[in-house]
């Protein structure tokens, strides 16, 4: 008995060293155990994270996650070391609205006042910094990278990228060192995705050269605008340019929507100023660290200087320039100077599905259960249908990681050439990726949990905080149905002007190359079925979410020009809503597996 005692203590202490070596060398694949923002009971992941054994393997994946980490990883280190030396700025499992708002306000201020970090600065000379400072700021608390995000994404975006020089020499400073927190009010409480409906109105007065801001009804409220309740002393309120007796018959002439700096709180005492009514939207199933607001607006009087005017400008005598000829043009223009929002939220959310996966991979290694007849148990992770949850999950992790760094170097580029190629294009693959990656993290934080069992249902265990405060990712910065919609209408444009001989834009090149063979030849899934080597090529698994991607394309124009003579064409793309949701997420997939086959060749 002693002996049969002693060999199961041995195989037991076998088969727990070796599970201790897989999850050191995986864990190495995807985040720094020292970066975790985990408490102190979740110690012993971050020990394994730390031992060292000289194999070929661990070497491999230290190289692979110094690789991954990319030429920022000293940035977020930085911001790690700030937080975890600072205990009273970590947040609690367990927290109020009240207090989490204002811990979450602190840890920002911290980061920019005593951790030295300019994110304003950053966007501005490297948004792939800034951006991976606010991947960082996520992992300390998802509230912390949204709020980060809406003072300088947002606001601090608004100002610098629809303003002119004058606007940046006043606010660039302040913004920067969050001496002026401020807001981004665009969505209305009866309009979100349908930006062009806003009814708030700025109404120019020549008499006292200023635009007055005002709600003209309950529908046009300031809903759910991040820093108002609490923080915000500014906001970019986007509004109707009315200017007075210039339209036909002396009628109001409405230039549609404009961007205004707003003040709505004294900076010294923090009171709101006349005019402007606040409301807090309350406790929220997430995100409770970030104060949103409803702001509304009685007749305020700003000056004409505070319109943001990159696009059009109203001359002190009421006239009205741009350097666009239509409202539709201008319209375009400003949402494009946006993007960097939505670019953000893509590349955040595959930050939390980082560490998500993490922690399900981690807790199936070391869990063990059942296993042989009187043999030791075996991990979790040993287990095929276990294997099935979670293995895809880790290798889409990879493969996001790899299609959003992309964007963030072409959204980098397009703030350099301004070019509108390059432009159009990270619209386009900004609101694809953003819509693909949320919904399919939102599902995983699920799917992680499960994998946990009950352990996972622990709020220790963080599965509940990251999938409530990231599930409102698949709806803020666009709602992912409709900017999936965006994406199927850009391919069918492109599509229409392959066929009239027009130029492709840098979109349709993951298409193009191929366009013309795949719509004439035979499934290349059936058709060159040679073997598993062939099916484990890059490049035919390419070809053949091309193919799929290039059918459903053909299909889907086909159906549209069928049903647009019955039912028009708002009818028409109602009636093949579900195929161009399935059009676009066939296409976003191709890109993804694009990128992450050049990273892999790199």
């Amino acid at each position: 008995m002693a002996a049969r005692a002693t060999t199961y203590r041995s195989g037991h202490e076998d088969e727990h060293t070796a599970a201790m070596r897989r999850l050191q060398v995986l864990s190495l694949h995807l985040l720094d155990p020292s970066s975790s923002s985990c408490s102190e009971g979740l110690a012993l992941a971050a020990c394994a994270g730390k031992r060292r054994h000289a194999s070929g393997g661990a070497d491999a994946a230290a190289a692979l996650a110094a690789f991954l980490r990319g030429r920022h990883r000293d940035t977020q280190a930085r911001v790690f070391e700030f937080f975890r030396a600072r205990p009273d700025l970590q947040t609690p499992v367990e927290l109020s609205t009240a207090a989490h708002r204002e811990l979450c306000f602190r840890q920002l201020c911290a980061l920019v006042r005593e951790a030295g970090v300019r994110p304003l600065s950053l966007m501005a000379s490297d948004p792939a910094e800034y951006f991976a400072v606010m991947e960082a700021a996520g992992g300390v608390d998802i509230s912390l990278g949204v709020k980060l995000g809406v003072q300088y994404s947002l606001w601090g975006g608004s100002v610098i990228n629809l303003g002119t020089k004058k606007h940046r020499d006043k606010f660039f400073d302040g913004i920067d060192k969050l001496d002026y927190p401020g807001c981004f009010a665009m969505t209305e409480l009866h309009h979100g995705s349908n930006v062009q409906a806003l009814q708030t109105t700025a109404t120019f007065d020549p008499v006292t050269d200023e635009f007055i801001i005002n709600t003209p009804n309950d529908g046009a409220i300031k809903w759910w605008i991040g820093n108002a309740a609490l923080h915000g002393k500014f906001a970019t309120v986007f509004a109707r340019l009315i200017l007075p007796l210039q339209g036909k018959g002396g009628d109001p002439a409405d230039m549609g929507i404009h961007a205004f700096i707003v003040p709505i709180r004294d900076l010294e005492t923090n009171a709101v100023l006349p005019g402007i009514e606040i409301n807090d939207c309350g406790h929220k199933i997430g995100l409770n660290g970030v104060d949103n607001g409803a702001l509304r607006f009685h007749s305020v009087r700003i000056p004409r200087d505070n319109l943001l005017n990159r696009f059009g400008d109203v001359s002190r005598d009421g006239k009205y320039t741009s350097s666009l000829p239509t409202i539709n043009k201008r319209f375009a223009a400003t949402l494009g100077e946006l993007v960097g929002g939505r670019v953000g939220i893509a590349y955040s959310s595959v930050g939390i599905l980082k560490v998500s996966v993490t922690i399900a991979v981690r807790y199936a290694l070391l869990r063990q259960q059942f296993g042989p007849p009187k043999q030791p148990e075996i991990s979790v992770l040993d287990y095929q249908s276990h294997q099935h949850k979670l293995m895809p999950m880790l290798a889409s992790s990879y493969a996001f990681h790899f299609a959003t760094l992309s964007l963030v170097d072409k959204y980098s580029e397009m703030k350099k050439t301004n070019d509108e190629d390059v432009i159009a294009d990270v619209h386009v693959l900004s609101s694809g990726l953003k819509a693909y990656i949320t919904s399919y993290t939102a599902k995983s934080i699920s799917v992680c949990r499960e994998s946990c069992g009950g352990h996972g249902y622990a709020a220790v265990n963080r599965f509940g905080a990251l999938r409530n405060d990231h599930d409102i990712f698949q709806t803020f910065e666009g709602d992912n149905t409709v900017l999936l919609q965006q994406v199927a209408g850009d391919l069918l444009k492109q599509y229409q002007e392959k066929f009239k001989g027009g130029t492709l834009s840098v979109t349709w090149n993951y298409l193009r190359d191929s366009m013309g063979t795949y719509l004439s030849q035979p499934n290349p899934v059936t058709a060159r079925w040679e073997g598993e080597d062939h099916l484990r090529d890059p490049n035919f698994q390419l070809d053949a979410f091309r193919y799929r991607t290039s059918r459903l394309l053909h299909s889907v124009a086909a159906r549209l020009q069928k049903h647009s003579k019955t039912l028009g064409g708002f009818g028409a793309w109602n009636r093949c809503l579900n195929h161009l949701l399935t059009l676009a997420e066939s296409h976003i997939e191709s890109v993804i597996l694009a990128k992450f086959i050049e990273a892999v060749k790199r």
